[in-house]
């Protein structure tokens, strides 16, 4: 690997973490020389990394305006939450006809690092609710599957960072481990049944947003680029 796609890398990890544990909320806008300014690096690996985050639907790239944190609308919320429920309901029937051997305690142990990141207070908490979905579709063993519900995820935490009230994260790990519970007796009408109850209560959470100030996005990024030298 170049040590430029390599640099592009860790501004897309970057960029998509901040994004996913909304740091930085639909609309505000991603500068390349900002950006390449705080990473030490050319605005074309600056460039490279909007463009992948572009194509996951989560940053827009707007003629003669840049790029800017992608921002839905509430049209295209109910559809992706109607999408994504027949989505997971996919999941759902193929983990019930064949749970992996192991796909279960992959799980659980997700649901812990669910609830350490919640005790201590952590963004993490937004990201990795998100990641339990994409997880169980990765346990299917369908790319398809997994690249649909790993899209539809972000646009879904993309909608909650615009739309979405304050909420307990205790609430939606609950329901993550009821379900894992009715998975594990492959029960499939249950895990149905508490996957679309979790979903009408994350979608109900939508309301309008006047929106922020515009953040200092130098700021936020060094957070995230401390943590990507950690790893």
């Amino acid at each position: 690997m170049s040590t430029q796609q390599s640099r592009s890398d860790a501004i897309y990890a970057s960029l998509r973490r901040a994004i996913l544990e909304q740091a930085l909320k639909p609309g505000v806008k991603l500068p390349e020389d900002s950006i390449g300014d705080t990473f030490g690096v050319s605005r074309t690996s600056a460039r490279n990394a909007l463009l992948r985050l572009a194509s996951d639907g989560l940053v827009e790239i707007r003629p003669n305006r840049g790029a800017a944190v992608a921002m839905p609308t509430l049209e295209e919320a109910k559809e992706v939450f109607s999408l994504r429920r027949c989505l997971e309901r996919e999941v759902i029937e193929r983990l019930c006809t064949r749970m992996p051997k192991d796909g279960i305690d992959a799980l659980v142990s997700h649901i812990r690092e669910e609830e350490r990141a919640l005790r201590a207070s952590s963004p993490r908490s937004i990201r990795l609710a998100g990641e339990f979905h994409i997880l169980l579709a990765e346990l299917t063993g369908s790319k398809l599957l997994i690249d649909f519900i790993s899209q539809i995820v972000s646009r879904s935490s993309l909608i909650l960072a615009r739309f979405g009230r304050p909420h307990s994260a205790e609430c939606g790990i609950d329901e993550h481990i009821q379900l894992i519970e009715a998975l594990k007796n492959l029960d499939k009408e249950t895990a149905i049944q508490i996957m679309d109850h979790h979903l009408h209560a994350v979608e109900d959470r939508a309301k309008a947003d006047d929106g922020d100030a515009e953040p200092d996005i130098a700021q936020i990024l060094n957070h995230y680029i401390t943590e990507q030298s950690q790893r």
